[in-house]
């Protein structure tokens, strides 16, 4: 991977296999605040769709790593924020429809579908995920704090008149947080709004990286599994990337845990320590996470990560 500004990885993902991510804005300008973020609290809160980075920078780096690399499973629009706030972010869907026949996707949280011309531009990929994790105004409060500007009806609405002309794949994910949104009461209302927006694939994950707030909390993978047959179609249970095999893959980890056994580290001195994207630095941290080779610690606000000797391991509370 060359030296990009606007493109990481391919990093290893569990729904997408290698996939090469393009940032389109600075780091957490999102127009949703959610609990659960593996980025942390949103910095930049907002729903003003403009020119975050220069579109014909990212055209240009996309053009030089299709013709030095190429190899991915994906080209996903993703990374720091939330994608369609960046006002071109069609143009960079139909560049890489144009040059490659990698699969173009679009991981949006769906706020801004509510807008004529951002579904045009939306459809210009090959899959657009979107996201629902409440099932009204209340708890999409509660579970992802929008900004003040947006509704949970305009959400659906969006997202029903997105499905309504898109006709490539349209998947959703359902983020569920223990003691939140899990209550099966709950998850049945979710599911009635996913059945009448009608995503072609369903997912269901929860906390498997450092979140935002401590307080939210993984569900079980059999609570997951309980909850899966409340959706039409059936919810797929989202599980962790184990192809952990890749040359490149396996080194990336053992360099950021080998750090991590000299000193305690934030994920952002990670990320520049390594000169990667924060993203990929928090699938890595989530994987060492759950296979207990670090635990994380609060400190003045920020969180720590260390590994987890024989010693302690075990006697450590986990973020």
């Amino acid at each position: 991977m060359g030296d990009y500004k606007y493109l990481f990885g391919p990093v290893p993902s569990r729904r997408l296999g290698r996939s090469l991510g393009v940032d389109l804005t600075p780091y957490k300008t999102c127009s949703l605040d959610c609990v659960f973020c593996q980025l942390g609290r949103t910095a930049e809160k907002t729903i003003a769709r403009q020119n975050y980075v220069p579109t014909d920078d990212v055209l240009a780096e996309l053009a030089e790593w299709i013709q030095k690399d190429g190899q991915a499973d994906y080209i996903t629009l993703s990374g720091s924020g939330e994608p369609t706030l960046h006002s071109e972010f069609g143009k960079v869907l139909e560049f890489i429809r144009s040059k490659t026949a990698i699969p173009a996707v679009l991981l949006t949280n769906g706020t801004m579908l509510q807008f004529p011309e951002v579904r045009e531009a939306a459809a210009c990929a090959n899959v657009v995920k979107v996201s629902l994790s409440a099932w009204d105004q209340a708890s999409y409060e509660w579970v992802n704090r929008p900004h003040r500007q947006l509704r949970f009806n305009q959400l659906v609405k969006g997202q029903k008149y997105f499905r309504a002309q898109f006709k490539a794949q349209l998947w959703m994910e359902v983020f569920l947080v223990a003691g939140i949104n899990s209550m099966p009461a709950d998850v049945v209302k979710i599911a009635d709004h996913a059945k009448d927006i009608g995503a072609d694939r369903i997912q269901l994950n929860t906390v498997v990286r450092p979140p935002a707030e401590d307080y939210a909390v993984a569900l079980s993978e059999d609570s997951l599994r309980g909850l899966s047959p409340f959706f039409d179609p059936p919810a797929e249970i989202i599980s962790d990337f184990r192809a952990m095999d890749t040359s490149r893959i396996q080194a990336n980890q053992a360099t950021i845990y080998a750090m991590l056994q000299r000193r305690p580290c934030t994920a952002q001195q990670i990320a520049d320590s390594f000169g990667m994207h924060l993203n990929e630095v928090s699938k890595y941290l989530g994987h060492m996470m759950r296979t207990d080779q670090i635990h994380a610690e609060r400190r003045n606000l920020a969180t720590y990560y260390a590994s987890t000797d024989k010693k302690n391991k075990g006697k450590k509370s986990l973020a």
